[in-house]
């Protein structure tokens, strides 16, 4: 015990928008933490969105976050949430090997009429629809995109099941966002968004030992059924579901420390942190690589007083481009 206290105090704590790697040799869990700070603000402040929206985006680039830096190649890795809520989109991608891009889309008239009946929870904003992950390993490969239906469930627990269902992963997620006020050196009132989110997966080197009881309605075998929940991955997933949204969210209480506090016991390692920045990947020359593929109708439709002013959805930067140089389509 005395051991693990002096490693953890030894440790260059990883600080905000950085996600650490960890590994329970004792549980045969690894997994991947992050809190999000600068970065988050950043996203969400360029659009303004209204809490409920920003929360609920918030969550995604979470996940997306711990999910894409999981990534050994040079690719982009995509959440992205369609449904028939207020909510209708969030879309979050990460491109190898560090950036990271969000935006949603919401309708203001039924986001206003959810938030007036106290109807704010994720279920009631996203609807029904789908929940997709998809990785992209650029030219040449075929993408792969898995689906699970938004049921009413929170996030976390969608990508758990996805992670059951699809990669047969026993997974547990947490994501938590806070909202903060209070105010800079010169008493001005401050507003900040913070959010963290842990993912640990049940990786034992026994495959027998991965097997879980069929989901209702599965195709598993009858025997499936009377499989009792591997001990080390239940012991695991009971200390995991005792993360506080505080924990993930306190700038105070370093991701490291909440990791020991969660498993110190059976001892934890953490790797080396990798660093997510807001980096959008849109340029004038993609943009325009774009518009030259449009004839001359879509052109002429596209522009105002001889220009075209293009916004991009993420980082809200506005292209403008001159009509003629689009003549020749």
């Amino acid at each position: 015990m005395a051991e693990a206290i002096v490693e953890l105090n030894e440790l260059d704590f990883a600080g905000d928008d950085r996600v650490v790697p960890f590994q329970v040799e004792g549980l045969d869990v690894r997994g991947r933490a992050v809190q999000l700070g600068p970065l988050l603000n950043s996203i969400l402040g360029r659009h303004d969105y209204p809490a409920p929206v920003a929360r609920l985006l918030a969550e995604a680039i979470v996940l997306t976050a711990l999910l894409g830096t999981s990534l050994k190649f040079d690719g982009k890795f995509t959440v992205q949430t369609k449904g028939d809520g207020p909510v209708d989109l969030l879309v979050a991608d990460f491109s190898s090997p560090d950036s990271l891009r969000a935006y949603a889309r919401y309708d203001e008239d039924a986001l206003a009429e959810a938030v007036k009946a106290g109807q704010i929870s994720p279920p009631d904003l996203l609807g029904e629809g789908v929940l997709a992950f998809t990785i992209d390993q650029g030219r040449g490969m075929q993408p792969y995109q898995g689906i699970v239906p938004l049921d009413g469930s929170s996030l976390e627990e969608i990508a758990g099941v996805y992670f059951r269902q699809s990669e047969q992963i026993p997974t547990r997620v947490r994501l938590g966002v806070a909202e903060l006020f209070d105010r800079d050196a010169d008493g001005k009132p401050r507003h900040n968004w913070r959010a963290g989110g842990l993912i640990a997966q049940f990786l034992p080197k026994s495959p027998e030992r991965m097997r879980q009881p069929d989901l209702h309605g599965g195709d598993g075998d009858e025997r499936d059924t009377d499989l009792t929940e591997d001990e080390a991955w239940a012991e695991a997933r009971t200390l995991v579901d005792t993360i506080d949204t505080d924990e993930l969210t306190d700038p105070q209480v370093a991701i490291e420390r909440l990791l020991f506090r969660l498993f110190h016991e059976r001892g934890v390692r953490v790797y080396q942190p990798q660093t997510v920045f807001d980096r959008c990947s849109c340029s004038r020359d993609k943009i325009k690589g774009v518009l030259d593929g449009f004839n001359a109708e879509e052109i002429e439709a596209s522009q105002e007083d001889g220009q075209i002013a293009v916004t991009c959805e993420f980082c809200s930067t506005t292209y403008r481009y001159e009509a003629a140089e689009f003549a020749a389509a």
